[in-house]
């Protein structure tokens, strides 16, 4: 069994905003699987799909971001799994645009929501799939940037992102983390080197 849970802020107005990448990646994942993440358990909406012979529980706090580690860590404990059994999608103001990279382990990086899981579990030793943020621009505010809707042009490239996040995802779980960076990691550092 794994649980793969998605970052983000519940509320309409917070669906196109870099800070809720996380949210559309594992729903990208529930659409492919023919699933809606509209059941409530542990303060969070939830939708079971089985992946291969594994159980897959793909989660969206319903928490806001800031207090994620409140629903993960009940999610743990009321299916009785562990930190390894946790894959956490998140989005990431400190990689570029539509970059998707996979950690087995590591600090928040300043991301409230990781930093509540690390807080809430005791540990920083679980998979997350990071998605780039970081605007093509210098913004003012970036907590204004990561909340607001994404302008048109960022839009446009969303869909290839988040069918990349959600290909990560499965490869995680079907394949392991540890492939997953080789394939994932490996072709974000040639695709950045292309670019320069």
């Amino acid at each position: 069994m794994k649980l793969v849970v998605g970052l983000g802020n519940p509320g309409p107005e917070y669906n196109f905003s870099p800070h809720n990448m996380g949210f559309a990646a594992v729903d990208r994942l529930a659409r492919r699987h023919q699933a809606n993440l509209d059941r409530r358990r542990a303060k969070s909406l939830y939708a079971r799909i089985q992946m291969d012979d594994q159980e897959i529980f793909l989660i969206h706090p319903q928490t806001f971001m800031n207090l994620s580690g409140v629903a993960v860590k009940e999610w743990l404990r009321k299916q009785g799994c562990g930190p390894e059994d946790l894959v956490v999608v998140a989005d990431e103001l400190d990689l570029a645009w539509g970059t998707v990279q996979i950690r087995q382990r590591g600090g928040s990086a300043g991301h409230h929501g990781l930093e509540s899981i690390i807080e809430a579990i005791g540990t920083k030793d679980f998979v997350r799939v990071r998605i780039g943020v970081s605007p093509d621009v210098a913004v003012e505010d970036p907590v204004a940037y990561l909340l607001r809707p994404l302008r048109r042009s960022q839009r446009e490239s969303m869909d290839e992102i988040l069918d990349r996040a959600a290909d990560a995802t499965e490869m995680i779980l079907r394949e392991g983390a540890a492939k997953a960076m080789n394939r994932f990691n490996r072709r974000e550092k040639q695709a950045n080197e292309a670019s320069q």
